[in-house]
């Protein structure tokens, strides 16, 4: 498929050195360097899964409750905690 693409200079640069270090046409590197950066993201975004450990935080005192965490905080810090 033939495409018009406006690179820029400094990737042009680049990926003309390549080509001639490497011996091989223009077009093979621009091919290979796409390939090889889009399937870096696809496994980047992959990645581990994040796990999270419950724990227990104990009893809370009583007056306080964690279902809002704004007034735990304004009760606990006062109102100058911002």
């Amino acid at each position: 498929m033939r495409t018009t693409l406006t690179l820029d200079d400094d990737v042009a640069a680049k990926l003309r050195a390549e080509s001639r270090r490497a011996g091989r046409p223009f077009k093979e590197i621009v091919n290979e360097t796409l390939r090889s950066g889009l399937a870096s993201r696809r496994s980047a975004a992959r990645g581990q899964a994040f796990n999270i450990t419950a724990r227990d935080l104990g009893d809370v005192k009583p007056g306080l409750s964690l279902d809002n965490v704004a007034d735990l905080i304004e009760q606990t810090e006062g109102s100058l905690h911002r």
